[in-house]
């Protein structure tokens, strides 16, 4: 078993590390306090090849795998976690679907546009009556001749704001009330009759945009259809677990960022004549912050590594997700605590942190759905 990282997966940590403290981490007050991310920083992020890292080179992507975008998502969510999901989004619950499941006109149609940043994806599946039941979509597709016609609203979607692709679940059998009635579609925001609604305002990660994306008669060919009649919720579920490690990888960012932040303070303030660093009480909160982001961030890798092996990985990044959220927020509580009122204040990223920590036990799957598919893998 070999844990050192390759000279590729290395050079892409060196990468995105160095973009994320030089470039994002300065802009992250401003991202949050504007609720929105700059042109500049997508064009950045374009042109080091992080809108397409999964994206075969044929493409124009980078041809790389989910441990190498995992080791990206870490190191971008340090320095801004709505850069950060904004990323993930993209890559992992638009890039990754189609490069599995399209045809190879979709591919050529879409790829090349997605990998250099053209066009950012966004996922539509959450609806007001389906969040944790994601079988329960209403948003329907009728067949019309040649096309389909699309009616309904998506709620929650992450980069709808600026989207230029969806992937859209509707319920094409309405006989069935179930996952087996829902097809997956490639819409592009471009076609007549999409729509984006409500900008929510967030607790956290508020520079990432999350709308409401509205399909009124929104006709598509019948080559939008992404993969088959009917068999959508499959493609859900499978590129969930991609979009799980991405999260992972995103809370395991944030508790990194905390912690790094609650060692510098404890060794910057003083009480009672001492650094904070000297009392043990200190240095049992960052013993265990460490401890408990290196088991996330090894689970993330495992999930990371089974799925670019084609291996089934549906119960590993559930554990990852779980694990990594939870520690998150375990570590953001006790940064703000270490650094005491003054973390209570925007004087420091503190606050920031430990709001945008806070939804990676939401999205992507709440905690406790993580914990129904872990029990059921073991369970039968």
């Amino acid at each position: 078993m070999d844990f050192k990282l390759s000279e590729q997966e290395n050079l892409v940590r060196e990468m995105t590390r160095d973009f994320a403290q030089q470039v994002l981490a300065p802009l992250a007050r401003q991202h949050d306090k504007d609720e929105t991310i700059g042109p500049d920083v997508f064009k950045q992020l374009s042109e080091l090849g992080l809108m397409g890292m999964t994206i075969g080179e044929e493409y124009g992507g980078a041809g790389m795998g989910n441990m190498e975008l995992a080791i990206a998502l870490d190191e971008l969510n340090q320095g801004c976690a709505s850069v950060g999901v904004t990323v993930s989004v993209h890559n992992s619950l638009l890039g990754s679907p189609i490069t599995k499941w399209g045809t190879d006109a979709q591919k050529t149609e879409w790829l090349p546009r997605l990998a250099t940043g053209e066009l950012l994806g966004a996922y539509c599946l959450t609806e007001p009556n389906a969040g944790s039941d994601a079988a329960a979509v209403a948003t329907s597709a009728v067949r019309d001749g040649d096309d389909w016609i699309i009616n309904g609203t998506k709620i929650f979607v992450t980069n709808g704001e600026w989207a230029g692709l969806c992937l859209v679940y509707c319920r094409t059998d309405t006989s069935v009330s179930n996952a087996k009635g829902i097809s997956a579609f490639l819409v592009p925001m471009s076609a007549e009759g999409a729509s984006v609604g409500k900008k929510e305002k967030k607790t956290g990660i508020r520079g990432s945009s999350t709308t409401e994306i509205i399909f009124e008669n929104v006709r598509v060919p019948a080559s939008a259809l992404l993969g088959e009649v009917n068999a959508g919720f499959k493609i859900a579920m499978d590129t969930l677990d991609g979009g799980r490690i991405g999260i992972a990888s995103q809370a395991v960012g944030i508790g990194q960022a905390c912690l790094d932040a609650s060692i510098k303070y404890a060794g910057e303030r003083e009480q009672f004549g001492r650094p904070l660093s000297a009392f043990q009480a200190i240095q049992f909160k960052i013993a265990d912050m460490s401890t408990r982001l290196e088991a996330a961030r090894l689970l993330v890798r495992k999930a990371a590594w089974l799925r670019d092996n084609q291996m089934s990985c549906t119960q590993a990044a559930a554990q990852a997700k779980l694990s990594a959220s939870l520690t998150a927020n375990f570590c953001a509580d006790e940064c703000l605590q270490i650094h005491g009122g003054a973390g209570y204040t925007d004087d420091f990223q503190v606050e920031r942190l430990f709001r945008d920590a806070r939804i990676t036990e939401i999205y992507e799957g709440a905690t406790d759905i993580q914990r129904i598919v872990i029990s059921r893998n073991l369970l039968g």
